[in-house]
């Protein structure tokens, strides 16, 4: 199942200009409404030598209560605890014991829920940052561990408030999103998620239809 659509409307989301952090009350409602209001939003990560990148959310998945590919799936344990927790936690978790995955917590306090953040874009390549990878810029965030590998995202930093004194946290989209929005110059994709054994066949990934660094595009079939 695919379709192309606008965003929600401007009155449904938070306008701030410039972007604000999001607070976590923003986050307190259902994965399936915090994933497609993710796209355009800003997640930014500071380090502690005062470092700064800025990177445009363009993908995303959600996972919720009652959702066989959700990790609180079956209860709550040690690894998946935060997902139990308020809105506004990161979630990180390891997956082939190689790649890291950055999940925004959401939902009200005690109802599993979570945003995986599945790829992002630069806003802008700053001079340390210049010749990171081979491939073109648009793809060094194309994918949940890649944009960690960018973003130096591990699991010391799971179960941590999304704010600015963590080094890690969100911000509402900038008001030329809303314009372009307005104007229908950006469009979303619902899909189905990526990589699934359980719940493969629900349309819960959104992206930004025309963003290069999208991880996998929907294949429209011939008609």
């Amino acid at each position: 199942m695919s379709h192309l659509s606008k965003p929600a409307p401007e009155d449904t989301i938070k306008l701030c200009n410039p972007p604000a952090p999001i607070d976590p009350a923003w986050l307190g409602r259902s994965s399936l409404e915090v994933a497609p209001d993710l796209l355009g939003c800003r997640l930014v990560r500071r380090w502690a030598d005062g470092r700064q990148l800025s990177t445009t959310i363009v993908e995303t998945e959600a996972y919720t209560e009652g959702d066989p590919a959700c990790h609180a799936y079956r209860r709550e344990t040690t690894r998946n605890r935060v997902m139990f927790g308020p809105a506004g936690y990161s979630y990180v978790y390891l997956i082939y014991g190689i790649y890291h995955c950055f999940n925004v917590v959401t939902d009200r306090d005690r109802i599993p829920s979570a945003v995986l953040i599945r790829a992002v874009e630069l806003d802008t390549i700053p001079p340390w940052l210049a010749g990171y990878r081979v491939e073109k810029p648009a793809r060094w965030g194309a994918g949940p561990g890649k944009l960690c590998l960018l973003l130096d995202i591990d699991r010391t930093l799971t179960d941590l408030p999304l704010t600015p004194a963590s080094g890690l946290w969100l911000e509402h989209r900038p008001a030329d999103w809303h314009q372009n929005i307005t104007s229908g110059d950006i469009l979303f994709t619902q899909t189905t998620r990526i990589g699934l054994t359980q719940g493969a066949d629900l349309p819960w990934r959104w992206y930004v239809t025309n963003s290069k660094a999208v991880s996998k595009r929907e294949r429209l079939s011939a008609k």
